[in-house]
């Protein structure tokens, strides 16, 4: 699978980290982290399949998103990096720490579980597939008609960032909606396995977010037995996006061990 990315390279002597956006995003959500890190590190940024401009599948698997993002790095010829994902992107990182430890010099885990979690998009699908692409002619229409599902502005903001017109001048999302729909079963699991990645890891947790509880501190050490965690106050699931300053800082010290 030929993911789409974005490559940001200064100098050929810089440490390597990638990006990888969560569900329903793409390589820009990150773009923040991109713009602290770039000076110092050399940077790939991933569309995940069935987001951004990678291509639909036929169905969305954490393995192998992870797997696709391994081939990249090997065409890269980059042979360790550091790896940040956030939400369903921390799936995949972790997906990729444990099949290909070799590669991996540090992971960070950005407010996710190597756990399964209950369906909690509903809305979020529903808002979706509200929307009468065919027939709206602005972004505001596609959010007039969201907003009777999706009630947080915040949310539906994000969403409308993946809504553009194609060539032919018809609105369409960049994600596959039919596609993570039928896949969103095996989004929110995990599957179970004995692979453990022992290197650098950090799990940062939104403090208002229950993405990462204390019931999943057994399963994070099960497979990443050196793991650390840091919470940061005052922010939920977007705690990268919330609170910049605070998510960068973390990321920097524990880049440096």
């Amino acid at each position: 699978m030929n993911l789409n990315y974005k490559l940001s390279k200064s100098d050929d002597t810089h440490p390597w980290l990638i990006l990888i956006h969560g569900l329903f995003g793409n390589a820009d959500n990150l773009a923040g982290i991109k713009r602290h890190f770039e000076s110092s590190y050399n940077i790939v940024s991933f569309d995940l399949p069935d987001h951004g401009e990678s291509p639909w599948t036929d169905g969305f698997n954490v393995k192998e998103a992870a797997e696709a993002i391994s081939n990249i790095l090997k065409t890269l010829n980059i042979s360790k990096t550091a790896v940040l994902g956030h939400s369903l992107g921390g799936k995949v990182a972790m997906a990729l720490a444990l099949n290909h430890p070799h590669l991996v010099s540090h992971l960070i885990v950005a407010d996710i579980a190597p756990v399964s979690y209950q369906h909690s998009h509903q809305a979020v699908f529903d808002g979706l597939d509200a929307v009468p692409l065919a027939s709206i002619s602005s972004r505001k229409d596609a959010e007039t008609a969201m907003r009777e599902h999706i009630k947080e502005p915040g949310v539906r903001q994000f969403l409308l960032k993946s809504l553009y017109q194609n060539e032919e001048g018809t609105w369409a999302w960049r994600f596959n909606v039919a596609g993570l729909k039928s896949s969103y079963g095996h989004i929110i699991d995990w599957e179970q396995s004995s692979q453990q990645f022992d290197g650098v890891t950090l799990f940062i947790k939104g403090a208002l977010s229950d993405y990462i509880t204390s019931a999943h501190r057994e399963d994070i050490a099960r497979y990443f037995p050196k793991a650390k965690a840091h919470v940061i106050e005052g922010t939920g699931h977007w705690l990268h996006a919330e609170k910049p300053a605070a998510f960068n800082a973390i990321v920097e010290r524990t880049l440096a061990k």
